[in-house]
């Protein structure tokens, strides 16, 4: 298994580390799951806060990304440990954080999930720690794609969009999972010759990833394997679910081929004249 992925063990030996921060990441702007109790010494941040633009839909620059580390003590050798309460959301944060150049990322295994289920420790203390200075690295958008990019490479056969969205968002019969209000675009359906792969059939019941073996066969069961396929483009509603594709991708499985588009369902079905399909 990739050593970006680090066990529930690892972790707990490692909470005493000055070298190792830990980043709890909330999927709301809610704060009470991590007030009630969090991997002790996890400093919370809502995925916007950390990932985006202070005002724009837009992924912060490497000095915005820079500034809000090195508040936090983190510096650019320090090692991010990275959870969420819903994995997609760390790994989200995981995506955001290498375009944005950090060299030292991990990801809990099984994540929050895990962490609770085994009983590990748990503090309600919010730490505080002292700034450090953070040179802002060079970024790195090469895992990025741009809507213009999908739209001219739909007759692309070396390339496969894979939607990882729900069954039901990828027929067409909602634009977000059920249940609950349906928003998040003005159209319902898929990328023209989008090919399905659903993002939970990545993960164990525990939020753990499935062994390599199980997720080759995942990805070449849907011909998005590297020696199917010169490029992978995975997209969901809002890429979160795509990035945890990404994760399994690139890191678990060590591929090179697949790429994020990050506007995914939320720009591309409210796009006037844009092509879709159901």
């Amino acid at each position: 298994m990739s050593d970006i992925l680090v066990t529930t063990d690892w972790l707990e030996q490692h909470l005493d580390d000055p070298s190792v921060r830990i980043l709890e990441i909330g999927a709301t702007g809610t704060d009470d799951a991590y007030r009630s109790g969090h991997v002790p010494g996890a400093i919370r941040f809502f995925w916007k806060d950390l990932s985006w633009h202070e005002s724009d839909r837009a992924f912060v620059t490497p000095a915005e990304m820079a500034d809000r580390l090195g508040a936090i003590g983190v510096a650019p050798d320090t090692t991010l440990v990275i959870y969420s309460d819903k994995v997609q959301y760390g790994t989200y944060v995981f995506w955001a954080l290498t375009m944005a150049g950090h060299k030292d990322l991990r990801l809990l295994d099984g994540s929050r999930t895990k962490w609770l289920a085994e009983g590990r420790p748990l503090s309600q203390v919010v730490p505080v720690f002292d700034a450090a200075p953070y040179e802002p690295p060079a970024a790195d958008a090469s895992s990025r794609v741009g809507r213009d990019d999908v739209l001219n490479n739909l007759e692309n056969n070396s390339r496969l969009m894979l939607d990882v969205r729900s069954p039901e968002e990828y027929s067409g019969e909602r634009v977000m999972p059920s249940p609950g209000f349906d928003h998040g675009a003005e159209r319902t359906g898929r990328i023209p010759g989008a090919v399905h792969l659903f993002f939970q059939e990545l993960l164990n019941e525990d939020d753990t990833f499935l062994s390599q073996d199980e997720l080759r066969k995942k990805f070449t069961g849907a011909g998005a394997g590297p020696d199917q396929v010169s490029e992978v483009v995975g997209y969901c509603r809002l890429s979160h679910r795509a990035t945890l594709a990404w994760v399994a991708a690139t890191q678990v499985l060590g591929w090179n081929h697949m790429r994020i588009y990050d506007g995914s369902w939320t720009e591309w079905g409210s796009i006037v004249g844009f092509p879709i399909e159901k």
